[in-house]
């Protein structure tokens, strides 16, 4: 259920091409959503998805952690996910970037620098009870098709941030 919802936040997201701010989107039991507000019967289904993301207002310009260690949901949140944009390097970057003593301005200008770089939309989702999902879109190229990843473990740090928008 979780991974078919993150792939449903990743579609609506993509529809608006790329180059977008983070999107945090709160995880509501369709029924429940429907108990609330019956007029929205004829748009969800809650045996097709038992859960419905509803995008939140945008994000503060602070730094995601930040960000994010200020929201505290609701009961009635069954989950959330959050979608944004990363650059995603080869392994050897990657070494080459935590052995060098970089702050973080300088991690962000060596990965948007390297040749080998590729820009992605990341969406991790969670539930309350400890669940993750993460999608990750490679935006494609003329050298490079688009890809898609799915894995729990994409995102380990985000999805331990979010679990703890949950408690």
């Amino acid at each position: 259920m979780l991974p078919a919802v993150a792939r449903e936040v990743e579609d609506f997201v993509s529809t608006a091409g790329w180059n977008q701010a983070p999107q945090l989107f709160a995880l509501v039991p369709t029924a429940e959503l429907l108990a609330q507000q019956p007029e929205l019967a004829d748009q969800l289904d809650p045996t097709a998805s038992p859960l419905t993301p509803i995008a939140q207002d945008s994000l503060p310009d602070a730094e995601l952690d930040r960000a994010l260690a200020g929201i505290q949901w609701p009961e009635v949140v069954a989950g959330c996910a959050l979608a944004q944009e990363i650059v995603v390097l080869p392994p050897e970057a990657e070494a080459q970037l935590s052995e060098e003593d970089l702050d973080d301005e300088q991690a962000r200008r060596f990965a948007a620098e390297h040749p080998q770089r590729r820009e992605a939309r990341l969406v991790a989702a969670v539930l309350r009870d400890g669940s993750a999902a993460c999608v990750l879109r490679l935006r494609g190229d003329a050298e490079r098709p688009e890809e898609v990843v799915e894995h729990p473990e994409l995102a380990p740090n985000l999805t331990h941030a979010l679990l703890e928008t949950l408690s």
